[in-house]
């Protein structure tokens, strides 16, 4: 067999310098580090380059001073049913979703997932019970619940991610969907309340809220880990005891 006949197993790629890059890019882009429009590297983020769609006139009112105009997004105000669904899904999950299966395929082209495989699987193997494979997903749904739900889909149809790795990963993605984007950003207004002498009014910083959230999602994927471990050995049990044969007794009669 010649050696241009054999195919190479993914797990067997040799890992370079180039996958190594790969990954940091990738992990840079879907962290939100590169966040902000004001700086010209902010094209290294997801949420810069998913944008904002446009406004329109969403309620005209008329006023003393002339004519007064309020403005919405496409989806518009007052919306309700599938309908509403529709317009979310066409404004906000469909781009998110896509964008994000565009990326992850062109850093998996470079070598960055082999890389992730390679470097952090001890980690996240002891942390949550899934293989390095699975970091750029986890990295993603910190920032987007979307892209992560996504690159978990196409981590487990591409067979990266076993039915267990699968179950404690979206365990882990469950709680506290993208704290990164909603806590951060919800929390910013909260935290900036202060008393009347100007002392903070919440005993609590922007890092430590977050690391609550982040610890809250180890748990509970580990949480998910113990149900499936009681599962597989229940099922073990009951493999390995003896089937009782009822016994059969007859009577005849004379």
């Amino acid at each position: 067999m010649k050696m241009s006949d054999k195919k190479l197993n993914p797990n067997e790629e040799k890992v370079t310098i180039g996958c190594y890059i790969s990954l940091a890019l990738a992990i840079v882009f879907f962290s939100g580090i590169a966040a902000g429009t004001s700086y010209f590297w902010s094209f290294l983020d997801f949420t810069t380059l998913m944008g904002n769609a446009g406004k329109v006139v969403g309620k005209v009112t008329e006023t003393p001073d002339g004519v007064a105009t309020t403005m919405t997004t496409l989806r518009g105000i007052g919306g309700s049913g599938a309908i509403d669904g529709f317009m979310l899904a066409i404004s906000m999950i469909v781009p998110g979703v896509m964008l994000a299966m565009g990326m992850i395929t062109v850093f998996e082209h470079y070598g960055a997932l082999r890389a992730a495989r390679q470097l952090l699987t001890p980690v996240l193997r002891l942390l949550i019970g899934v293989p390095g494979t699975a970091t750029l997903a986890m990295i993603a749904c910190l920032q987007s619940t979307d892209g992560g739900a996504a690159l978990t889909r196409q981590l487990k149809d591409s067979g990266a991610l076993t039915y267990t790795e699968l179950n404690n990963f979206c365990a882990f993605q469950m709680v506290a969907c993208a704290p990164i984007t909603n806590f951060v950003t919800f929390s910013a207004a909260v935290l900036a309340f202060t008393n009347a002498d100007g002392t903070s009014a919440v005993p609590l910083s922007m890092g430590a809220g977050l690391a609550v959230l982040l610890i809250a999602k180890v748990i509970g994927a580990n949480i998910m880990r113990l149900i499936q471990l009681r599962i597989a050995l229940r099922e073990k049990a009951r493999s390995q005891s003896p089937a009782i044969n009822p016994a059969v007794i007859t009577i005849e009669r004379n």
